[in-house]
């Protein structure tokens, strides 16, 4: 593995020497039942695209099954059109070594793709209306367990998002959206899935909890404040999301954006989850900062 964060490390330098701009972010999550984080660089290619590379790494505090921690690297894309936006996020979770037979060697990969489109744009006013829509696939290699026995199995799914923002005197902006899961595979007799994936990689549903279960469905909201002279913001987000293999749960997210130098930005939230019975409650800490060079 150190191979491998070196290699990164090389193929990101190499990256940021060859551009005029570069964009940087580095995150760290923090729960009782893990430790996240989280970094990247991206860089300009022409006038309307942009490419990066990212790294995560997965620190579990509670037994999962797998000997190792987990790693995953992604290649975000964006390109840039005068009534749309394209984003394609490549990913792949390197293999993760089982500590018993019951469970296979887990490994993940995908793709995920989300269209932003101009719905209406009024800058006299300062109101726009975008909508966008999400397609993701992945492909696991999991534990399932099928009629009280554990099974090895090749698991494939999809995720379809569709959501709308709306922005109000560029001081407010309301986002909704919903998310459906489907399984080609299916998802009969499943009881529970034992796999090194985070769903948010399929769909960002306002939590920056990591979630392995099978989902059926999540709808989430979001309220932004804006202070465009000092360049911070507040925010507060919800979802409520269903699971194949999890009981139900609610998340409220709090957090807050501002800059601490000229190009540089932190973006701190407060995430807590609980399931509808209240038996499985989490707090989650997120810190994030962007440098711009």
């Amino acid at each position: 593995m150190k191979k491998l964060t070196l290699l990164f490390a090389f193929v990101l330098l190499a990256l940021c020497a060859q551009a005029a701009a570069v964009d940087s972010a580095a995150s760290y999550v923090y729960s009782s039942d893990f430790d996240q984080i989280r970094a990247g660089a991206s860089i300009p290619i022409g006038l309307s695209a942009n490419v990066g590379l990212e790294g995560k790494y997965v620190y579990d505090k509670n037994d999962t099954g797998y000997k190792d921690d987990i790693y995953s690297v992604y290649l975000p894309i964006r390109m840039d059109f005068s009534f749309m936006q394209l984003q394609l996020v490549p990913f792949y979770y390197f293999k993760t070594k089982a500590e018993n037979n019951l469970f296979p060697d887990a490994y993940a990969y995908g793709v995920t793709s989300t269209l932003f489109l101009k719905l209406r744009e009024d800058e006299v006013n300062e109101l726009y209306t975008q909508a966008y829509i999400g397609v993701s696939y992945a492909r696991q290699k999991a534990a399932v367990w099928h009629d009280a026995d554990w099974e090895k199995e090749i698991y494939d799914q999809t995720a379809f998002t569709l959501g709308l923002r709306q922005n109000f005197f560029g001081s407010f902006t309301f986002q909704v959206a919903g998310t459906a899961y489907q399984y080609p595979d299916g998802v009969t007799n499943v009881e529970s899935f034992r796999g090194i994936m985070d769903q948010n990689d399929m769909a960002f549903t306002q939590s920056y909890d990591i979630s392995r279960e099978l989902g059926k469905y999540a709808l989430s909201a979001r309220i932004t404040r804006f202070w465009p002279e000092q360049r911070s913001s507040l925010y507060i987000g919800y979802h409520y999301a269903e699971f194949y293999t999890a009981d139900p749960q609610h998340s409220i997210l709090v957090g807050n954006t501002f800059y601490i130098a000229q190009q540089a930005r932190i973006d701190m939230a407060y995430n807590h989850l609980q399931t509808t019975s209240s038996t499985n409650k989490r707090d989650l800490f997120y810190i994030n900062l962007s440098i711009a060079f």
